[in-house]
């Protein structure tokens, strides 16, 4: 069994609290928010920098002990950060022409103006 050096040690640590304490938030705001598209905004954002955390760690760890030459890890990073944004715009989007109400605290609805102007 090879010795993980300390630094390693401590990053892969931190990346692993890192990417715990933002998949915690997420569920805090799913849980606490008024509405659909601040739920959705919340737990897509935390969501993707709390799996990037935790795979940034397995990469790191993987790596240096010789188990993933990093290729898997990297591509589902690259998928996560083109798919989660993309996915939660049209899953906003959907809830918004499906009549989904915004919360009444809520001041601006851009989409609504948008909608109007190019009609």
């Amino acid at each position: 069994m090879t010795e993980v050096p300390y630094i390693l040690d401590v990053l892969v640590s931190l990346l692993l609290l890192l990417g715990l304490f933002f998949l915690l938030t997420g569920s805090f705001g799913l849980l606490r928010l008024k509405d659909v598209y601040a739920r959705m905004h919340a737990t897509t954002k935390s969501t993707t920098f709390g799996v990037a955390g935790l795979v940034l760690a397995a990469l790191l760890y993987l790596r240096y002990l010789g188990l993933s030459s990093g290729l898997k890890e990297s591509l589902v990073l690259i998928f996560l950060f083109l798919t989660a944004p993309v996915g939660a715009h049209m899953i906003a989007r959907a809830a918004y022409r499906a009549g989904v109400s915004m919360w009444q605290g809520g001041v601006v609805d851009e989409f609504k103006e948008w909608e109007e102007k190019n009609r």
